[in-house]
């Protein structure tokens, strides 16, 4: 994985995007397109596909809305110490394990080292208008965002709930 700047790109085969819940997929679109300002492997390799790293992910917390059930997730705040913005959830640990593998057995990387002078949040731009990937929430709009984002507040609201006592287990 490159240590410089670029474009990356999520892909999963026919049995992931069922499994997903997104339906059957049309084209050979990635799942989700991002852009990485200064490293490809800090951001792919270091975030996207590390545990305990779902609340700073949008693609862990895209994921984990849609495999909540399947994976048996919980929402918990990123910060349980400094509980806010939920929106950003993190996953109680074995969970967030649980995801972790499943993303190593499920998903595959694209990546496009970015050419000097590549301005980069332009190029995504453009990949994202154009192949309209099902995770992204933001920057692009598309028949699965409803599904995406549903799920996502679905964890936040049990961030939520656990941060304010309701969820903790008692001791």
């Amino acid at each position: 994985m490159p240590r410089c700047p670029g474009l990356y790109a999520v892909h999963g085969d026919h049995d992931v995007w069922h499994e997903l819940g997104l339906g059957e997929p049309t084209d050979p679109r990635p799942l989700y397109v991002g852009k990485a300002e200064r490293s490809l492997a800090s951001r792919d390799v270091d975030t996207h596909f590390s545990t305990g790293k779902t609340g700073s992910s949008t693609l862990r917390r895209s994921l984990a809305g849609l495999l909540t059930d399947e994976l048996r997730l919980e929402g918990r705040p990123r910060n349980p110490a400094k509980p806010e913005r939920f929106a950003n959830f993190g996953l109680e640990a074995s969970g967030d394990e649980r995801l972790t593998s499943w993303m190593v057995s499920h998903l595959r990387l694209a990546v496009w080292p970015a050419p000097d002078g590549a301005i980069l949040p332009a190029v995504e731009a453009a990949v994202l208008a154009e192949l309209l990937p099902p995770l992204n929430v933001a920057k692009v709009s598309t028949p699965w965002r409803p599904l995406v984002q549903a799920g996502r507040r679905r964890l936040a609201a049990q961030a939520e709930a656990w941060a304010v006592g309701i969820g903790r287990p008692t001791e």
